[in-house]
């Protein structure tokens, strides 16, 4: 599974793609290093994701084994964390489509399933939620949003990526992610009103 093709130019100033080259030419801790600043937010993308722990963690050791494997043929042709999700976005196609009958099965909010479980080889950050005060209510909101949804909206609040790059991992025009984002937020927003005031919730708006 290799990610499709992504601009052929290196984002100036992209620390990362540069401890992915130094890894690809040998040095393992140029790699220690990269596992250590996206452990978290790839892990957190994967759960609420595909919204079934184990999964997430089966999936969350396919990316990295993808990574290593095809070490020796990466070119910095966008940002690393670009070339990292989109990585992870196809894992996560593929496993909806190898288990179709999980994903119908899925319930909306498996409160076992959101809440972080202890992961020990990766344990993600304490802090999950930073942008709302109530963790369990966002993440019940997160994981109702329709697939395609979830997924922008988690590739935009996990990793600070822009809506072109969102387009670019998940193979859609910029237009068709704005309107995703501009989508989830709108329902993740009348989802929480009930609990929060709706200038509490630092939800970015997409016009």
């Amino acid at each position: 599974m290799a990610p499709r093709m992504l601009l052929p130019t290196m984002e100036p100033h992209d620390t990362d793609a540069g401890l992915m080259l130094r890894y690809r030419d040998g040095d393992t801790a140029a790699f220690a290093a990269l596992y250590a600043h996206y452990k978290g937010p790839l892990y957190r993308y994967l759960l609420r994701h595909v919204r079934n722990a184990g999964a997430a963690a089966d999936l969350f050791q396919e990316v990295w084994s993808h990574l290593i494997a095809t070490r020796a043929r990466y070119e910095p042709r966008a940002k690393f964390a670009t070339f990292l999700f989109h990585i992870a976005h196809n894992c996560a196609i593929d496993f909806f489509r190898r288990d179709l009958n999980l994903r119908r099965a899925l319930p909306a909010h498996d409160p076992d399933s959101l809440l972080e479980p202890e992961v020990p080889e990766h344990q993600r950050p304490d802090r999950v939620a930073e942008f709302a005060e109530q963790q369990s209510a966002l993440l019940a909101a997160v994981a109702a949003l329709p697939q395609e949804q979830r997924e922008a909206f988690l590739l935009r609040e996990e990793t600070g990526l822009t809506v072109e790059e969102i387009a670019r991992i998940t193979d859609v025009p910029v237009e068709t992610a704005k309107s995703r984002l501009r989508y989830a937020v709108r329902k993740l927003k009348d989802s929480l009103r009930p609990i929060q005031e709706p200038e509490a919730l630092p939800l970015r708006t997409y016009a």
